[in-house]
């Protein structure tokens, strides 16, 4: 081939799109849905089995049958669609909860066994990811590979914050407030190391994700919870109802404005 050609193909090359990411850019919208989805997890595991009667295994199952079948619908798309992308959030967040919930109320596991037990799972999701792939990046989730490994990772953050959010508000006897007030401490020292100490953001990125999960469920049982277990008593229902129309309003509006879709993975260096 000569050298025009090669030109030529090079040219091409360049002007080709880039490859689509399926997961959202972190924007400010991303972490304030992020928090209501967290919230949502916690009080709408305890509104279906407790206030609606399932029971715990009848819940778990149902909705992970709705997990399942949102996974699906997500693992079908080649770019981020918001509401698919939320809908799979919220509903992990729920199953997450309820997979701790089955380990320690049906199985009489502890809260510090499954919080270590799945710290270790995390650590081990994360270091498999990391050796098949070379990079944790959540700028480049453009493959069926790392995808799954994302909402692997994803999974576990979520049970693992159940664990580790109830073993500090009910375990430690923080309360959910005290509990709450610390994880947020713990995501405000996250932001100052990546902001002014430039920490890598990737890392930033996980450890504040990890820690919302528990920050989230304080709040939500502290909002939910009776009053004579230290919560405002407002109720599972009524939580979930309001947190829920709050989601579905941010995600409207990151649909209309296009917001935290990102046009290629390849265009985001990892810092």
């Amino acid at each position: 081939m000569d050298t025009l050609a090669l030109d030529a193909v090079s040219h091409v090359a360049d002007r080709s799109p880039p490859i689509p990411n399926r997961v959202p850019q972190v924007t400010a919208d991303f972490w304030i849905v992020k928090l209501l989805a967290v919230t949502v997890g916690e009080t709408a595991a305890d509104y279906l089995n407790m206030a609606l009667g399932l029971g715990l295994a009848a819940t778990s199952v149902i909705m992970s049958g709705f997990l399942i079948a949102a996974l699906v619908l997500q693992f079908a798309q080649r770019r981020y669609v918001p509401w698919v992308y939320w809908l799979t959030v919220v509903l992990i967040s729920v199953v997450g909860t309820l997979i701790t919930d089955n380990l320690v109320d049906g199985l009489g596991v502890s809260l510090e066994a499954a919080t270590l037990g799945f710290g270790a799972a995390l650590a081990a999701t994360f270091s498999l990811w990391y050796l098949v792939e070379g990079t944790l990046s959540i700028h480049t989730i453009y493959s069926f590979r790392r995808e799954a490994f994302y909402w692997l990772t994803i999974l576990f953050t979520f049970a693992l914050g159940t664990a580790a959010g109830d073993l500090a508000a009910e375990g430690l006897g923080l309360g959910y407030l005290s509990a709450g007030l610390a994880y947020t401490a713990v995501i405000g020292a996250i932001a100052l190391a990546y902001f002014v100490f430039k920490i890598n953001g990737i890392l930033a990125f996980w450890l504040a994700y990890i820690f919302t999960r528990p920050m989230g469920a304080s709040f939500g049982d502290l909002v939910s919870q009776p009053t004579d277990a230290g919560g405002l008593g407002l109720g599972t229902t009524v939580t979930s109802l309001i947190f829920l129309f709050c989601i579905a309003a941010v995600i409207a509006f990151m649909t209309l404005t296009r917001e935290g879709d990102e046009a290629g993975a390849l265009r985001n260096a990892d810092r």
